[in-house]
């Protein structure tokens, strides 16, 4: 075991494990007054999130020890269960919060398109590598575009767009940066920019029929504090007296006046608010740099690698991450409209942060098998 951690990224571990460390001590300071209104125990959204940080670390442990050519076999099953279990949902899934995004099992909770994530881009991998001689035509790279369609149509259909837009940028992002030819990246291209010019066209005659009240509500995102009253000006309103009330640079953990239930979702899409209103602006720009810095180092390995699969495994967790953090903070900061997407290691959320652990795992099982792959030209020479 000492041979592989000798193997693995340092920075990008120990930087893994101050966010998860510091995102669970947010979460507790964060939730601690709900958890006290609705469940009458401080520690409620805690314990919880510390049960699967836990188990994290045991997925984490497997997915280092399990080398990436053993997706092969196993991707494609997951992919399909995955893609059960969301069309589940659709029929006989229980709305909550607007969405029918989880699948209960007693205390236990599982939202299925969070793992669609990690399916996506691992399917791509392996998918991508095993046909890089052939991706010659659009119908080659139909299988995993295909399958990124569905992941995404069937949870914009709960509907969570955030996620669907996820899935979407992943699929294409890695789409684009496969083996494929350029004339079937630019068939693809010339395909999204007609759906986007008809959608665009759609949108306007039919928006109220595809989209609900919510969702319509949501693009209305400017001047949240003149909109006090509507949803999302009164989430993002909030915001903005949160971090305004950090000012540049403060120290009050605990001291937060929004997690009252003025933020309502303060310990999950609106935590950075709440970091920012505790420990300043300053504490902002230092997550915002440790986000840059991980993304930074899987990058790194994606290049240090001559796998191709693995190389856009990492290219898609990259990728992954990015988006995660752009989407919650441009929503959470009113410059585009809410879409209720968490944040990378400080938001709460069991199914998120799983995944999210074990993408970072695999990261660093590859870094494994490019030292190994290194050893082994270097005896060769």
């Amino acid at each position: 075991m000492s041979r592989l951690f000798n193997r693995m990224d340092k920075i990008l571990l120990f930087t893994t494990l101050i966010m998860f460390g510091y995102g669970l001590f947010m979460i507790f300071d964060a939730s601690s007054m709900r958890a006290h209104f609705e469940y009458d125990n401080d520690l409620y959204y805690f314990n919880k999130q510390l049960i699967i940080l836990i188990i994290s670390i045991f997925a984490s442990i497997f997915f280092i020890l399990l080398p990436t050519k053993r997706y092969k076999k196993n991707v494609l099953p997951v992919s399909i269960i995955i893609i059960i279990m969301l069309l589940f949902l659709l029929v006989s899934g229980e709305r909550a919060n607007g969405v029918k995004s989880w699948i209960t099992f007693g205390p236990i909770s599982i939202q299925p398109s969070e793992f669609a994530k990690l399916a996506i881009i691992l399917f791509s991998g392996v998918y991508y590598k095993a046909n890089a001689r052939y991706l010659k035509t659009f119908v080659s790279c139909l299988f995993p575009l295909g399958l990124g369609a569905a992941f995404t149509i069937l949870t914009l259909a709960q509907p969570d767009a955030g996620t669907g837009i996820i899935l979407f940028g992943i699929t294409m992002l890695l789409f684009y940066a496969s083996p494929a030819t350029k004339n079937v990246k630019m068939k693809v291209s010339l395909l999204l920019l007609s759906l986007t010019v008809l959608g665009i066209c759609i949108l306007p005659l039919f928006g109220k029929k595809i989209l609900n009240s919510t969702q319509l509500e949501r693009f209305n995102y400017f001047n949240p504090c003149s909109r006090y009253q509507e949803n999302s000006g009164y989430q993002v309103c909030n915001s903005y007296i949160a971090i305004n009330n950090g000012k540049i640079f403060s120290i009050s953990p605990g001291n937060s006046t929004q997690k009252y239930e003025y933020l309502p979702e303060a310990h999950t899409d609106f935590i950075f608010p709440i970091i920012v209103e505790e420990f300043g602006l300053i504490s902002g720009i230092v997550i915002i740099l440790f986000y840059m810095i991980i993304i930074y180092r899987v990058l790194y390995q994606a290049k240090r690698t001559t796998n191709i699969g693995n190389g856009l495994i990492c290219y898609g967790v990259a990728c992954y991450l990015f988006l995660h953090v752009t989407i919650n903070l441009v929503g959470v900061l009113g410059l585009l409209p809410l879409t209720g997407v968490p944040l990378p290691f400080l938001s709460y959320g069991g199914s998120f942060a799983l995944t999210l652990a074990i993408s970072l795992a695999i990261v660093q099982r590859i870094s494994i098998e490019t030292h190994l792959e290194e050893a082994r030209r270097a005896l060769g020479n």
